[in-house]
């Protein structure tokens, strides 16, 4: 009974929104009125984050190793435009949630196939997975449209009220919301008693099958939550920009993905959102600056990480604040001192 209790307490106290958090989504949000010339790479910024955030909840929480995630992106971004480009759903959130689906049903079914190996074998099977969904969409380039992709993409309204403008405005509170919503599934996923079995395969599954944990279930269920997760990025990416081409299955964007987490960090979901932020912020200066050698400067940036660490750039990073605050609560203490000996 008391390891039930302590359990639910952590979980509880997971689940509680702190400050920051709130603060976060608020600076999300004003970004809109703050940067309104900036739609477009900031829509960018947040189909990033929701990629990335998918590729969290397995590496993170699960342990899954996946260089080939861009399937999954790859098929809902292709589902999306499939469905717009027939008229066979007009509704883009309707669109929404099938290509998500069509991303996890294909997640499902590869999960048993990711499950069987270790990390090396799962990073070779996912990469496999997503070359060779790439080569079936080139090989059947009469329904995708080969390396011209789809054309004539024409997205109607959200809802019937918001139509997508060539501005980005739309698609940015469109992704935003997206993206909000999806985050809270997942927060409240990996505080639940399903997100610490997760902790608990991915820091040793021999013990956690050994306490009574289905550690294959798990896997598969997150994995294809993941999928879903992946998918619905891919399907937003589509509908923004009105494109879908062969280069949704690239490895490039599956490792692009990587350094994103490698960034933000890994098993505490802000850390996709951050990354990506860091990330595109940091391609966008570093290709003004030298357009031929951007990759050149993010890999060593990345290496700079790496080598410090980042829990002492994050300590390095609240030094400052810390001595601000020690700074006005020793005033506060020197003030209070006087006053209790004079009573």
């Amino acid at each position: 009974m008391a390891e039930t209790s302590d359990v639910s307490r952590l979980a509880v106290a997971g689940a509680r929104w702190h400050p920051a958090e709130i603060a976060f989504w608020l600076v999300a949000l004003a970004c809109a009125f703050l940067f309104p010339s900036r739609y477009l790479i900031m829509t960018d910024i947040l189909r990033l984050a929701l990629f990335a955030l998918s590729l969290d909840l397995i590496l993170g929480y699960a342990g899954i190793v996946s260089l080939g995630h861009a399937a999954f992106f790859g098929v809902g971004a292709y589902s999306a435009g499939l469905l717009a480009l027939h008229g066979i759903v007009n509704e883009p959130l309707l669109a929404l949630l099938l290509a998500g689906l069509a991303a996890t049903a294909v997640g499902f079914f590869t999960s048993f196939l990711v499950i069987r190996g270790v990390d090396l074998t799962r990073l070779m099977v996912t990469l496999g997975i997503a070359l060779l969904l790439e080569a079936l969409a080139e090989r059947f380039s009469n329904i995708t449209g080969g390396t011209d992709g789809l054309q004539g993409i024409e997205m109607h309204p959200i809802l019937g009220l918001f139509a997508f403008d060539m501005f980005g405005k739309t698609g940015f509170f469109y992704s935003l919301g997206v993206l909000f919503v999806l985050f809270l599934l997942a927060r409240r996923i990996v505080n639940s008693p399903f997100g610490l079995s997760l902790r608990a395969i991915r820091n040793n599954p021999l013990r956690a099958a050994a306490i009574g944990v289905p550690v294959n279930r798990r896997l598969i269920a997150v994995y294809t939550l993941a999928a879903f997760y992946a998918g619905i990025a891919g399907a937003l990416f589509t509908q923004t920009t009105a494109l879908a081409s062969l280069d949704v299955f690239s490895f490039e964007r599956s490792a692009d993905l990587m350094l994103v987490l490698v960034i933000g960090g890994t098993g505490y979901l802000y850390g996709g959102l951050i990354g990506a932020v860091v990330f595109k912020m940091l391609q966008e200066a570093f290709s003004t600056l030298t357009p031929q050698y951007w990759q050149f400067w993010i890999g060593l940036v990345l290496v700079v990480i790496v080598l410090l660490g980042r829990a002492r750039m994050h300590r390095w990073a609240l030094w400052l604040p810390n001595l601000i605050i020690k700074q006005v609560a020793g005033r506060k203490a020197v003030v209070a001192v006087p006053e209790s000996d004079a009573s």
